[in-house]
């Protein structure tokens, strides 16, 4: 991008400046609308991608939920973690009104609502969000070859997924991603124990640990001295000599997307557990960490499916890092990146160093996204420190982005008049994902944690 037009964009974008310089900043979608907002989710609930050259229903959520339950007899004795849960791959809901209100003493605001935790970080068998996307993506591609040159059928009980044969018909093909950690953990744990060849392509800032992990669980691992979008080009590039090759394209995957709204369903059933309602008089605020945009970007479409605009969908992500805010905020979603405007992508949020957002995903949250806030890596350690001595819950420092979000909301006096929802505030329900963190070494987590007690 040259000078000049960086020039228009900071003159039109005054929030871009402080981005340029690596500054948090909070931005409201201007596009997101409240038209509907006292109407009933049903009635408002958006049918198909506005402005997106993919489009969505309901029932292609719904598709993707029920292979989700055609793998669970597989998954049960695939992978035995699965077994409470009936092989459905889910995260428990927790309140945690002891961070809610640490959150509230440093900002120096009373504690409205109720704060929930998605502890996606504690999801079987990767420990991570990447886990609903990516394990559908690999389930789907797995159900069709099997279908196609297996014999297996819609009725059939998918356990006979382990037998020999099976694993054999897999082993012809192989499957590869570019990832900077937890989608790689995903897909290479579910390809490999399918029989699928895997090569994960992996960015230098990606942990050591899911490297190790990844050759531990039988994926090769090829790593790039430069950035996610690198190793995604290279994936991309291999795959393509290969017509045997399957390439999970996390820059603009329909299945990932879809495999990650299910998880909205879930949720549904989760509130409705615990008494929560979801209407415009107890409005839901959602806080999730963004990397390039397809797990945060598949909740919350699946979110609005069901709930309308009695949602509020914010993303999070790293003040080095901001690719869904920038191309967002300047409506060239994948056409723009952090380096266009001088960010070095570089955090310690590792699963969210993207420099380019989601060519799929950006299009798709024009009108659903609420708006995107920006924290900095010490906050991270800070937040991950302040959640396990108030609740006792350990997670990755990437998966904290959502925490500061609650309480910078309140700052945000003309998008709640607006939209009618100061008055509202004290029924409000709020709940940040937590993307990742239960697959960490102790050793790892323990410096995460005492890098945030010398920061508080």
């Amino acid at each position: 991008m040259n000078e000049i037009q960086l020039d228009t964009l900071l003159a039109k974008h005054p929030l871009l400046a402080p981005m340029k310089n690596a500054e948090e900043i909070f931005w409201i979608n201007p596009l997101a609308t409240a038209a509907c907002a006292a109407a009933p989710a049903a009635a408002c609930a958006p049918t198909a991608a506005a402005g997106a050259d993919v489009s969505f229903q309901q029932a292609d959520i719904d598709a993707a939920e029920q292979r989700l339950q055609r793998f669970a007899p597989y998954l049960r004795k695939a992978f035995p973690q699965t077994e409470p849960a009936g092989g459905l791959i889910e995260s428990p809901l927790m309140e945690i009104p002891r961070m809610h209100q640490c959150l509230a003493e440093e900002a120096g605001l009373a504690a409205q609502g109720r704060l929930l935790l998605k502890c996606d970080s504690q999801l079987p068998i990767s420990g991570s969000i990447k886990a609903r996307g990516g394990f559908h993506e690999i389930l789907k591609l797995a159900e069709e070859i099997a279908m196609k040159e297996g014999g297996l059928s819609l009725t059939d009980d998918y356990s006979i997924l382990m037998q020999p044969r099976f694993q054999a018909l897999f082993s012809r093909y192989s499957v590869a991603v570019g990832s900077t950690g937890n989608l790689g953990l995903s897909i290479g744990i579910m390809s490999a124990k399918l029989g699928f060849h895997v090569t994960i392509h992996m960015s230098a800032d990606a942990r050591q640990w899911k490297k190790d992990m990844l050759r531990e669980k039988g994926a090769v691992v090829v790593e790039y001295p430069d950035d996610y979008q690198k190793a995604v080009a290279e994936g991309r590039k291999e795959a393509a000599k290969d017509p045997l090759c399957h390439f999970v394209d996390d820059e603009g995957s329909s299945d990932l997307f879809l495999g990650y709204a299910t998880a909205a369903r879930r949720l549904q059933a989760q509130l409705a557990k615990m008494d929560i309602s979801v209407d415009s008089d107890h409005p839901l605020f959602v806080y999730l960490p963004c990397g390039v945009g397809g797990g945060p970007g598949g909740v919350a479409f699946g979110l609005k499916q069901i709930y309308g605009n009695a949602v509020h969908c914010f993303f999070a992500e790293p003040t080095h890092a901001p690719c869904m805010a920038l191309g967002m905020m300047t409506g060239l979603h994948n056409e723009i990146a952090c380096a266009d405007i001088g960010l070095d992508g570089k955090t310690a949020a590792d699963g969210l160093a993207v420099g380019r957002a989601s060519r799929l995903v950006g299009k798709l949250m024009e009108t659903r996204l609420d708006g995107v806030f920006t924290v900095e890596d010490d906050m991270l350690y800070r937040l991950l420190a302040q959640l396990a001595d108030r609740e006792g819950i350990y997670i990755e420092p990437s998966a904290c982005a959502g925490f500061p979000g609650v309480m910078r909301l309140y700052g945000q006096s003309e998008y709640l008049n607006a939209n009618g929802l100061a008055a509202v505030m004290p029924q409000a329900t709020h709940i940040v994902w937590a993307t990742g963190g239960s697959m960490v070494p102790p050793a790892e987590m323990q410096s995460y944690y005492e890098k945030g007690k010398t920061l508080l």
